[in-house]
């Protein structure tokens, strides 16, 4: 009686020693490191170690180790926080036109574990210390803006077809033309409804005379300032990447909110530097008359300029712009319907509309190149110190024949891949921002006040790990040895699931495993007293074992249970803090249940199973 089958055995041996390696990285300590990229137009080749190693040798920098890391990257190992600091001013102040510095953690992990693809937990920004910002965007003006762009579409569209009308005006969220007569408005309102289905067009006559009522429905409002807010989250992203700061969050709160948290960052005013910083884009022709050798030689013809794609190779374009990244209202990747080519397709406002057609019109199969244009931060050394200059950096980052003339909408062929043109998307949709954004909360958490809050955490979790274990042993003796065990292992467990999905681990996190540790062992003293309580009764110790684990099952259930909606709920509802709490409860639970209901059994199975009991010690 009370014996597991030996297949059952194996697999809860299976579960935990698969825990015992997935959380064994957690053991290792955290080299300060630095994440070394590519800067655009440049690629991490072989020789880029050496470069690299050759820059800190100068500048007297030991260097731990250097590897690669997948997407083209290298990681740089130290032993110190002082000397990944000179690390990567050397860089910066030799390399900075190649390649670009992240300061980072970076687990020292043995071969074998990497290659296994173990990884260590993830620390939230409570924990490693860095820079949190909650960025509003101003709803209202993105709103205006459209109106304002609307405006200047209809105005166009209506002079493009020949159509008068009296006075084009705002009217709150609304936009009313005014004409002459109810023929002309009616021509104008066929038109217009066929142009701009997205709008609500209305006839209607006000003071004596004949008017249309355009005005943008609830749900293109909302598409709106969706559009917006994504639009400054992309933005946002890519000018957070020249920060230097490995693994950036940036994510969406609520319906006009924008989270930022820089881990390991702690220098705000830098970081409103480049949330302020510039990126534009223009649409220039390439000019295939002139000759690219005498413009490389210093003597570009008259009108055009020579520029350089992103693999190094010149171009010369028209120094006449077509349109720029400010009149981009869309832009999105997919392919070509004829082709069936990587392709991007651009949406351009009214005036930048009608200036694309003027020109592509008188330009069909001329090549068009996209140039994107950003001020770039560099580091030099001016009498032994350190000064960062600013300086233009244009690039032309696509080049495309014109098939046929277009206006508002068109496509961006001659992409090598997806994405690329994913890619290529991404940078036009980030030129600007696309509403104004004002910082409403900043906080900046020191490098030594996050490993405070983990000494402190740690620290909590061993005081209730440390009281729990001592009053089961006391209290149920073999039987609570038996939970304690059961505890330990679901501590593991716990941190192997946070490992294994790659979780971050936050202070409130800390505090889930906290109250996990003190919940785990509730399964067990439903059982353990169930177990007494049929004593009591006058049952044998075995029958005794089997009935409290059998009658207290469904217990345990209901009660975890009803813990783990709570869970589901903190994390579809909550913000940042509070899913991170709901996370290490939700797992420790489930985590919990497992060691208590099997484990358990199965180690008091192994040690009372099929034995003569005359008592238990419980």
């Amino acid at each position: 009686m009370n014996r597991y089958p030996l297949w059952k055995n194996l697999l809860i041996l299976g579960v935990i020693l698969a825990g015992l390696l997935l959380a064994w990285p957690n053991l290792y300590s955290q080299d300060p490191s630095i994440e070394i990229t590519a800067a655009r137009g440049h690629e991490i080749s072989e020789a880029s170690p050496g470069e690299i190693k050759a820059a800190l040798e100068n500048a007297k920098v030991p260097l731990k180790g250097i590897e690669s890391l997948e997407g083209g990257k290298l990681l740089a190992r130290f032993d110190t926080p002082g000397e990944q600091l000179r690390a990567q001013e050397a860089i910066e102040r030799t390399l900075s036109e190649r390649y670009r510095t992240a300061l980072t953690q970076s687990a020292d992990l043995p071969g074998w574990m990497r290659r296994l693809g173990l990884n260590q937990m993830s620390l939230g920004l409570d924990l490693r210390g860095g820079i949190h910002v909650v960025i509003d965007v101003d709803m209202e003006a993105a709103l205006e803006q459209a109106v304002e762009r609307y405006s200047g579409d209809l105005r166009t569209l209506l002079r493009e077809d020949k159509i008068r009308y009296l006075t084009l005006t705002r009217d709150g969220a609304d936009i009313l033309i005014r004409f002459e007569d109810a023929a002309t408005r009616d021509a104008g309102e066929k038109k217009l409804k066929r142009e701009f289905r997205e709008l609500d067009i209305q006839p209607s006559e006000e003071s004596g005379a004949f008017v249309l009522r355009a005005a943008l429905p609830e749900t293109e409002q909302q598409k709106i300032k969706d559009f917006a807010l994504q639009q400054n989250i992309t933005t946002l992203r890519n000018r957070v990447n020249a920060l230097g700061v490995a693994e950036p969050s940036i994510a969406r709160q609520g319906d006009r909110r924008i989270v930022v948290e820089l881990p390991g960052a702690q220098d705000p005013g830098r970081l409103k530097e480049i949330l302020g910083a510039t990126a534009t884009l223009e649409y220039r022709l390439v000019d295939t008359e002139g000759s690219v050798a005498d413009a490389v030689a210093g003597r570009p013809p008259v009108g055009s300029k020579l520029y350089y794609e992103r693999n190094g190779t010149p171009i010369l374009l028209k120094r006449r712009v077509i349109v720029t990244g400010d009149q981009i209202i869309d832009a999105s990747a997919g392919f070509d319907s004829q082709s069936g080519s990587p392709a991007v397709f651009v949406s351009l406002d009214g005036q930048g509309a009608r200036r694309m057609r003027d020109v592509t019109t008188e330009n069909v199969g001329k090549p068009m190149a996209v140039v994107f244009i950003e001020n770039r931060t560099t580091t030099q050394m001016v009498d032994g110190k350190p000064v960062k200059t600013t300086r233009k950096v244009e690039e032309v980052i696509s080049v495309a024949t014109i098939r046929e003339p277009f206006g508002r909408r068109f496509q961006t062929t001659g992409l090598d891949s997806s994405t690329e043109a994913h890619d290529t998307a991404l940078l036009l949709r980030s030129g600007a921002l696309a509403a104004p954004i004002e910082i409403v909360e900043e906080r900046t958490i020191g490098p030594s006040l996050g490993q405070d809050n983990i000494d402190q955490g740690l620290a909590s979790v061993m005081l209730g790990l440390g009281l729990v274990l001592l009053f089961m042993a006391v209290y149920y003796r073999v039987f609570g040895l038996v939970a304690n065990l059961a505890l330990v292992v679901n501590l593991v467990l716990t941190i192997a699931v946070l490992s294994m999905l790659q979780a971050t681990l936050t202070l409130p996190g800390i505090a889930g495993i906290v109250l996990t540790i003190g919940m785990a062992v509730d399964a067990n003293v439903l059982i353990y007293e169930r177990i007494r309580e049929e004593i009591r009764n006058g049952n044998s110790p075995q029958a005794s074992i089997h009935a409290g684990f059998d009658k207290a099952f469904s217990t345990i259930v209901d009660a975890n249970v009803t813990t783990l909606i709570a869970a589901v709920v903190l994390f579809s509802f909550g913000t940042g803090p509070i899913k991170g709490f709901a996370v290490t409860l939700f797992i420790g639970i489930i985590t919990s249940m497992f060691t208590a209901i099997l484990g358990s059994r199965a180690l008091i199975n192994l040690i009372y199973g099929g034995r003569r009991l005359n008592k238990l010690a419980i």
